[in-house]
């Protein structure tokens, strides 16, 4: 049985997402990281085995950016 190493959500904001999502899922956001080659701002959080990731576009024309506007914010990987 494969195990899912990680589910990517896209959101506008990590700065009002981390507090709703440590609450929502009952653990404290464990690493931040700016990811330039990807032009993203990343949040991480444990739940068992499985890493749940809030991703914010640095940029505008990035392609959480474009994702989010095409789609609105939500499950992205």
């Amino acid at each position: 049985m494969q195990k899912i190493e990680h589910i990517g959500i896209a959101v506008r904001d990590l700065a009002g997402s981390v507090p709703l999502f440590e609450k929502l899922l009952n653990t404290p956001c464990y690493k931040t990281e700016i990811v330039a080659s990807e032009k993203v701002a990343t949040a991480f959080f444990r739940q068992g085995e499985t890493k749940i990731e809030l991703l914010e576009s640095t940029d505008p024309e990035g392609i959480i950016a474009r994702f989010i506007e095409k789609k609105g914010e939500g499950l992205h990987h």
